[in-house]
């Protein structure tokens, strides 16, 4: 059965499936993993130090698979320039890159002699269709149920999506809450043509920094376990809920900015979660789609499994089974 859009003949892959950029997560084995299974696996730039590190991830992922990747870059989440970053995925002539939290336009005004296919991540339909005004392939649309950074607005990606797909021209990738063959082919009902997952990626095998302990707590949480936090600070972003968090959201209550909430929400209290699993001194992001994580498969495991209930479905649907 086929799974042909315009995202699977826009990036070369075999599946309507985009692996998120995932902050010190998404390195070249899930990447690769990925890529090999059908889908778009990506590493993430701004998480490596330099751009000598992002070179030597662009290589191992070469190693490791010699089908499509893409780059992410979150732009809007460091204080650095990334233009160095930039420069390195010119050179490697990597065929994708996904841009997040911030403006892309410094991005594309750097590639744009180059055959680099764009992706932007959006939680608005203004954003959508100022991405595309500024040369973007795809957006990525993510609703309030995804994990880390998300829009101002609590729209969901049920609503999101529609609106988005009703007013660009580009494909539109859906992102938030999205686990499995049900959450696909709910996207592309909604007018979608592929999928952004990012929590589901982290409870696989293949995602080798991500702690057993935070694996775990993302397989075994209910519909209960997520709290967003940094509204006050206008940048809101889901994560599991734990002690840590609580501290967060009391300081916001408590009208604490940006100085007093620094070392609380920095990469290296990030790290300290879902790299040395210790969750009474971090915090780790997770979308409310844990509550459908059941398992740590192997990525194709992962892809294989959400293809054939998606067809499953398919073919209900064909039969008129779920209409009966």
């Amino acid at each position: 059965m086929g799974w042909n859009t315009r995202i699977t003949e826009l990036f070369n892959i075999q599946y309507p499936i985009i692996q998120g950029g995932l902050a010190h997560l998404a390195y070249a084995d899930l990447a690769a993993a990925v890529s090999n299974a059908g889908g778009l696996g990506q590493i993430t730039a701004m998480s490596l130090e330099n751009p000598d590190s992002l070179r030597s991830e662009i290589n191992r992922v070469r190693e490791l698979t010699k089908n499509p990747f893409g780059v992410n870059f979150a732009i809007g989440q460091h204080n650095r320039p990334f233009e160095d970053m930039i420069e390195v995925v010119i050179e490697e002539k990597v065929p994708v890159i996904s841009v997040t939290g911030g403006n892309p336009k410094g991005v594309f005004d750097m590639i744009r002699d180059h055959p680099i296919k764009t992706m932007v991540l959006v939680a608005a339909k203004r954003q959508a269709m100022k991405a595309e005004e500024l040369g973007a392939d795809a957006v990525i649309v993510v609703g309030h149920e995804g994990g880390g950074h998300l829009g101002r607005a609590d729209t969901g990606t049920v609503v999101l999506t529609p609106q988005v797909v009703d007013n660009v021209s580009i494909p539109v990738i859906a992102s938030g809450g999205i686990t499995d063959g049900r959450g696909l082919m709910a996207a592309l009902a909604l007018g979608a043509e592929g999928v952004e997952m990012g929590t589901r990626f982290i409870a696989t095998k293949e995602c080798v920094h991500a702690h057993p302990i935070y694996k775990d707590a993302i397989v075994n949480a209910d519909d209960n376990e997520t709290v967003v936090i940094k509204r006050s600070l206008g940048a809101p972003a889901r994560a599991l809920k734990n002690s840590w968090t609580e501290k967060i959201l009391e300081l916001e209550k408590q009208d604490g900015g940006y100085d007093v909430l620094r070392d609380y929400i920095s990469g290296a209290a990030n790290k300290n979660y879902i790299h040395d699993g210790n969750p009474e001194n971090g915090f780790g992001w997770a979308g409310q789609g844990i509550v459908s994580i059941h398992d740590i498969p192997t990525v194709q495991e992962l892809i294989d499994g959400m293809i054939k209930e998606a067809e499953e479905i398919k073919n209900k649907w064909k039969d008129g089974g779920a209409l009966d």
